[in-house]
């Protein structure tokens, strides 16, 4: 990937994550809900304790309040109390003596204040709302309360509340549960100093129909809230799906190859994950058409390389059954010979240049003294007269030039620069060598004797195939691909590979490889 292309997708990687990512909106639309539902239920359940504990210290007050009145009062006037208050506040109250037995109930003085809900006849609504009740108290774990049951004997020990009451002269609270799910609130009190006991009794209806009221908010507020994190749902969705089918039918018109300018949705107003896809595809596809322009373009350039010396070796062949002079024979033999050794040159370049990409994508980096590496490949190059009688001058400035790089495809690079350095110095004319480490850049230059290169064609000589060899040198002995792999390998391992003329102006060409230095 170009440099351009990853600053580009990092800067935007960047964006994407912003209070307006993808994964925010999701993770809102989604936990919104749950979260509402969550806190109602919550909120219900504290709700409901908050009404019992209010409720608790209500009918612990007028139990106390009514055993200080029926307290000193005669029989008569106990009875009439016992019901009076029993109407007014909807509640069944019971006395007992010191023996614990009843005494008076105000059930039994006059008509029952309230009757308990049969819920045999409770009709689908009714049974609803005590399922969900159940269901609620599941998942708030509520704890459990024990069902109320009237007891078969009439006597204080039957009744918790009032024994503990009996026992420590103090006034008791304890909720049960009726079966059709309401609160039955008891209040046990004692009265006066005779032993006597006071117990009251409501079934707080009204405790049950406040929560299911403010139940039936909540879940109106709860389809409200689903209906618009639905919309919402229903919105991310399609701004999620739309640019995917675009950017998957502009892939496979690039794969199927019927359009070759397919143009592939940016997005440039989108900030989130979906633009930053886009965008990277987009790039992808350019990269990748460039790639395979290249391809095509090197293919017709090996077509024509490899055509030249065919002919040549094919009219060569085609000759020889008909020429019978030896000299002609032998001059027809050397150029067939000549032009397989091109055609091997060719094929080996040609194989080398286009696996240089994957080699140096899998190639593991290692610390290399690109100093060492010089030296040794100018001394084995004296040893095999590779430098044809010139003399190559190597000087080091600044500290060790240590590089991160593959040794063996280092020393094809240098190999190709002192290949062409000979090809153009004079045979007296020195190549200079430089080495040189400013801290972050190692710099290799190579400056040779030459007629130099034009500055309009300095980039030129980089191109797979492009060769201007001088004239006395042998046809055919270079294929054009040396600096281009050259320039190959030094980008691969994020550096660079330029032409210049020479600084002191004398002429010559120079060309410089300037690598990361090594840490």
């Amino acid at each position: 990937m170009p440099d351009a292309i990853r600053a580009a997708a990092g800067g935007e990687q960047l964006s994407a994550t912003g209070r307006f990512a993808l994964t925010a909106r999701i993770l809102v639309v989604n936990i919104l809900p749950l979260a509402i539902m969550g806190g109602g239920l919550l909120y219900l359940d504290s709700y409901r304790t908050q009404l019992i504990n209010e409720r608790f210290k209500l009918a612990r007050i007028e139990a106390q309040i009514t055993a200080e009145a029926l307290a000193g009062a005669s029989r008569e006037r106990q009875e009439a109390l016992l019901v009076q208050i029993g109407k007014e506040q909807r509640m069944r109250l019971r006395m007992f003596d010191a023996d614990g037995l009843l005494t008076a109930d105000s059930f039994a003085l006059a008509d029952p204040a309230f009757r308990f809900n049969d819920i045999t006849d409770d009709d689908w609504e009714q049974q609803l709302a005590r399922w969900l009740d159940r269901t609620v108290d599941t998942i708030v774990a509520a704890e459990p309360v024990q069902d109320y049951i009237e007891p078969e004997a009439q006597e204080a020990d039957a009744w918790p509340e009032l024994a503990r009451a009996r026992e420590l002269g103090l006034s008791q609270v304890r909720l049960y549960d009726w079966r059709d799910g309401t609160p039955v609130i008891t209040a046990a009190a004692p009265v006066g100093l005779n032993g006597a006991t006071l117990l009251t009794v409501r079934n707080a209806v009204d405790i049950t129909e406040s929560v299911r009221a403010a139940r039936t908010t909540l879940g109106f507020a709860m389809l409200l809230v689903l209906a618009a994190s639905a919309l919402l749902s229903l919105f991310l969705a399609r701004t999620i799906v739309t640019p995917l089918r675009q950017l998957a039918r502009a892939a496979v018109r690039v794969r199927q190859g019927r359009q070759r300018e397919v143009e592939v949705p940016r997005l440039p107003q989108r900030s989130d994950e979906i633009g930053l896809l886009a965008r990277a595809v987009s790039d992808m596809t350019g990269a990748l058409r460039q790639r395979i322009d290249a391809v095509d373009s090197f293919a017709a350039d090996v077509a024509h390389e490899i055509k030249n010396p065919l002919a040549s070796l094919r009219s060569a062949i085609e000759s020889l059954p008909r020429v019978d002079d030896p000299a002609l024979r032998q001059e027809l033999f050397e150029i067939a010979t000549h032009d397989v050794r091109r055609i091997d040159r060719l094929v080996s370049e040609i194989s080398d240049a286009s696996r240089i990409d994957a080699e140096m994508s899998r190639a593991t980096l290692e610390r290399i003294q690109l100093a060492d590496l010089v030296r040794a490949i100018i001394g084995g190059r004296e040893h095999r007269a590779e430098n044809e009688g010139r003399r190559i001058e190597l000087s080091i400035r600044g500290s060790a030039a240590n590089v991160r790089g593959v040794g063996a495809r280092l020393e094809r690079v240098v190999e190709n620069l002192l290949d062409n350095a000979v090809s153009f110095s004079p045979p007296d004319a020195p190549i200079e060598v430089e080495i040189d480490n400013d801290g972050e850049w190692v710099t290799l230059t190579i400056c040779d004797h030459g007629p130099g290169i034009p500055e309009e064609s300095r980039q030129k000589v980089f191109r797979r195939f492009h060769s201007v060899r001088p004239a006395e040198e042998d046809f055919g002995n270079h294929s054009g691909l040396g600096l281009a792999i050259a320039r190959a390998i030094a980008e691969a391992l994020d550096g660079t590979l330029t032409a210049d003329a020479r600084r002191d102006g004398a002429p010559g060409a120079c060309l410089r490889l300037r690598l990361p230095a090594a840490a």
